[in-house]
């Protein structure tokens, strides 16, 4: 069994599928913290440019998800599975593409069990 280490649920990849027919192609990027916050952000590929220090964790919807290094090492051992709420009270209160259309892109995770860990590349 291979386990990956990023899902989305069918709500998120359907904010996305609505987001690229809008913008094109996409790329996730979830820092540190700091002035963008731990959410993960989504932009137009072609106006962002991925941090070195950053991970790529995988892709969700055909678009690529990077991580921050030190965001990486706590997630280590954990599934992160991107999702999304409405939240209208956000509009314009982030870079991120989805917070225009009343959403919020937002992570959550669970810990692998044992039998997982040991299947993860």
């Amino acid at each position: 069994m291979q386990v990956q280490r990023l899902i989305a649920t069918v709500e998120a990849l359907e904010v996305i599928e609505k987001l690229k027919r809008e913008y094109g192609e996409l790329v996730f990027n979830q820092s540190g913290g700091c002035c963008d916050g731990t959410a993960p952000m989504c932009y137009e590929k072609k106006d962002f440019h991925v941090p070195s220090r950053n991970i790529k964790m995988g892709e969700v919807g055909g678009c690529e998800f990077f991580i921050d290094k030190d965001q990486f090492e706590y997630f280590r051992y954990s599934q992160i599975i991107l999702d999304v709420k409405e939240e209208k009270a956000a509009f314009g209160n982030s870079f991120s593409l989805e917070i225009d259309e009343g959403y919020q892109f937002i992570t959550r995770s669970r810990i692998f069990t044992d039998e997982e860990n040991k299947s993860l590349a």
